[in-house]
């Protein structure tokens, strides 16, 4: 997994330490009487009742399990395929039925490379052969282990080339642009590029499109080695020999098992050819630490690249191509692995056929002590706390399923593969699918359907953070406060900061792509939330590596354990709320307001690109490149870019604008309801949950988004140039981001059209409403 929601809202805790002391002593020298507690989706009535219950499921969860589970869950290698993995999910099964859980593994059978042989030399002008390898670190003994995966990218294609090295930055469009404009040719060469700026897959794929034989990828330690702090073990930093595993499946595509697009990896399901499989690449891919490729750095010449090429190695970073010559040779295995989901329910006694579910992966690249299983044992201590209330008596209202998943490392397998296989039944009942990844000290991020908006806000407003003893909400609300005011902040930044100090709810984040959420929402149109804490802790230091261990993991990631129950009394009390509220707790004024601000954005990026364009047209009339080069130096003019015509986007403005009425309409209905100023009869209900439980789906259109039918969501999805970075209305500004012009107006009337419908279908359920007495 990517830190996409973590990527924005790393901050210094003790900044926010006056802000959360000044809000704490006000609270304690005020004498009006407190107002009467709310919980979003319930009456007055029913308040209570569900805080008790919350306080005993929190009473039930245990720092002390959740630390013994990690480090027996990470005390060997649990990549697919492993033994480890497969005692995992028997255990994780075991754990669920002591529990009081009906749990089961269901399996799946997915193509899955493994490595045979791969090497990495410099054969020209010095030699140098790669070591590959990561060797143990002192004080941490699951380090010493052997029986983890090697130095390999999972479906990057085998091949034994050797051909001239030119390095090429973090490998992203923007960067062939430059490479253009200095005469240098990737075709027939083998590129290096730096992780970060864009998913790793987009990188050799990318390479392989503009004519490179192969590609390698190495962790600069600019991006999370020694630049960033101290390196492990000292800290928790990336060390020299560290290198980055993961996929480089094409996952803007389709996620899921290569061979079986849209249908479930099952024993007689129907496969392509590995040959026909389009989210495999041709050319070879390896992960190589900065020990490594600082050597082949070093041999480059060529021109001195521009400083935002430059990482932190102590090496004059070049262009190249040459003189640096490679040999990179890569077999592979190319069999079937099996996959092992867990799946544990509790009917539900009142909706059994309306689900409540609930994910997180279980699979890592090694031994994967934060990623993911920091996620997977906040969710198993929700279990069982959930496990001791039924021993009470205590059972939900809906049907709970929870899902420790297999195989996400390498395409989201596990989760993509049981939610087709389940596709109909799923979409048919499941109300929320609710999923986390890695977790640690720091702030609570949440990203998802902006109609969870309002409730996610609910939810962490009962939740105490445990380093400063304030509400996750208010940390989170002084964190964007303080942001605003820093420099360099971006109007995003401002943005959020001006709605957090007016106190209002605090914005979710959109999702792209890169945890198991995305068959559930971009394929299937559910309701989403992926949350998690994070953002004080070095995690990106040992990420995808040898070092991602329960070792490093408690020193520098949650020692006490105290934000993995954070974040199990999160997900629980949101699990708890879906699963016990009369009325699903949504609200779509939150929804309708996102969306006519992705609007707004679609009008400035043409606006700016149309000026854009035309001032580089301008530019390039007047020779302005050809006057300002340095002769010396080859740096030719940028291409001249395309006319930008003026777009329609009436369609989308009139679908916004009517959304905004309709969302208005129905949560002051459903205010009226939740105060008890409104009563609906059980048969009025249950139609009303009918309606609630589809709006997502409204959302989606059959054909999907262009050249992807896969992705079928139209308000969010992974960027083609992006891989897990999110596209809001993606159909409509990738399209204009391409130079699309007639497919940005064709899919302004799509995206307009999924908006009307959902505004029917609300029309609907406010109707019902008003039905009421």
């Amino acid at each position: 997994m990517e830190n996409r929601l973590r990527r924005s809202w790393v901050l210094i805790a003790s900044s926010l330490l006056p802000l959360l002391a000044v809000a704490a002593a006000g609270s304690a020298t005020s004498v009006a009487p407190a107002p009467a507690p709310t919980l979003f989706g319930f009456t007055p009535d029913q308040v209570a009742p569900e805080q008790m219950l919350e306080q005993r499921f929190d009473g039930d969860i245990d720092a002390a399990d959740l630390r013994g589970w990690l480090k027996t869950l990470s005390s060997e290698a649990n990549h697919v395929g492993s033994p480890h993995d497969k005692a995992n999910a028997e255990m994780v099964r075991d754990l669920f039925k002591q529990w009081g859980w009906d749990a089961q593994i269901e399996t799946f059978d997915v193509l899955y490379p493994t490595l045979k042989h791969h090497i990495l030399e410099m054969v020209g002008p010095t030699k140098f052969v790669a070591s590959l390898t990561e060797p143990a670190i002192a004080g941490d003994e699951t380090s010493a282990r052997t029986d983890g995966l090697p130095a390999y990218n999972e479906y990057g294609g085998d091949g034994d080339v050797t051909g001239d090295l030119v390095y090429l930055n973090y490998g992203m469009p923007d960067d062939y642009k430059d490479l253009a404009r200095r005469g240098i040719d990737v075709r027939g060469k083998i590129v290096i590029t730096r992780y970060g700026r864009g998913w790793r897959g987009l990188k050799p794929k990318l390479a392989q499109e503009h004519g490179a034989i192969g590609c390698i990828i190495y962790s600069d330690p600019q991006g999370d080695g020694y630049a960033q702090g101290d390196v492990y073990p000292k800290g928790g930093w990336r060390p020299p020999s560290g290198l980055q595993r993961g996929s480089v499946q094409d996952l803007t595509l389709y996620s899921g098992d290569p061979l079986t697009p849209g249908v479930g990896a099952t024993k007689n399901a129907k496969r392509l050819p590995i040959a026909q499989a389009k989210t495999i690449l041709k050319i070879p891919v390896l992960p190589i630490s900065y020990a490594d490729a600082q050597p082949l750095l070093a041999a480059l010449a060529g021109a001195v690249v521009p400083e935002d090429w430059r990482g932190a190695l102590p090496i004059t970073y070049h262009f190249g191509p040459g003189p640096a010559k490679l040999h990179l040779a890569i077999s592979s295995d190319w069999g079937m692995k099996t996959l092992y989901d867990v799946i544990a329910k509790i009917p539900g006694t009142q909706s059994p056929d309306e689900w409540v579910l609930r994910g997180n992966h279980r699979d890592g690249w090694v031994f994967g002590a934060w990623d993911p299983l920091s996620g997977h044992v906040a969710m198993l201590a929700e279990a069982k706390a959930l496990g001791a209330l039924l021993k009470t008596g205590w059972k939900p209202k809906r049907t709970l399923v929870y899902a420790s998943w297999d195989g996400e490392e390498p395409g989201l397998l596990g989760s993509t593969e049981w939610a087709e296989t389940h596709a109909d039944e799923l979409q048919h009942k499941a109300v929320l699918y609710l999923n986390s990844d890695t977790n640690s000290r720091g702030f609570l991020s949440a990203g998802g359907s902006h109609s969870l908006q309002r409730l996610m806000n609910d939810v962490a407003a009962t939740v105490k953070d445990p380093e400063t003893g304030a509400t996750s909400l208010a940390r989170l609300r002084a964190r964007m406060m303080v942001d605003g005011r820093e420099k360099g902040a971006s109007d995003s930044d401002r943005k959020d900061a001006k709605l957090a100090a007016a106190g209002g709810d605090l914005p979710i984040e959109a999702l792209g792509s890169g945890s198991d959420y995305t068959p559930f929402m971009q394929h299937l149109g559910l309701a989403t939330l992926s949350i998690e804490y994070g953002g004080e802790a070095d995690q990106a230091g040992v990420y995808h590596s040898n070092y991602d261990t329960f070792e490093h993991y408690v020193r520098f990631g949650d020692p006490t354990f105290a934000y993995g129950v954070a974040e199990a009394q999160t997900a629980g009390h949101v699990i708890l709320r879906m699963a016990n509220v009369d009325v699903l707790p949504l609200q779509f004024t939150s929804f309708a307001d996102t969306v006519a601000g992705y609007v707004e954005e679609l009008h400035k990026l043409a606006d700016d690109k149309r000026r854009g364009a035309e001032e580089l047209g301008k530019l390039l009339d007047q020779n302005a490149f050809g006057l300002v080069a340095d002769p010396t130096r080859v740096v030719l003019p940028p291409a001249r870019e395309p006319a930008v015509p003026y777009l329609n986007f009436s369609p989308l403005e009139n679908a916004a604008a009517r959304l905004k009425s309709s969302a208005k309409a129905y949560d002051e209905m459903y205010a009226k309801l939740i105060a008890g100023n409104l009563k609906v009869t059980a048969a009025q209900r249950k139609d009303l949950n009918v309606l609630l439980r589809g709006m997502e789906q409204t959302l989606t259109d059959a054909r999907g988004l262009p050249g992807r039918g896969w992705y079928r969501h139209l308000i969010y999805a992974p960027g083609m140039l992006t891989g897990y970075g999110v596209k809001t209305l993606p159909g409509v500004r990738e399209a204009i981001e391409a130079d699309h012009f007639d497919e940005a107006n064709e899919y302004t009337t799509v995206t307009a059209a999924v908006l009307s419908a959902y505004c029917d279908r609300l029309d609907r359920a406010t109707a019902l409403l008003k039905q009421g007495t």
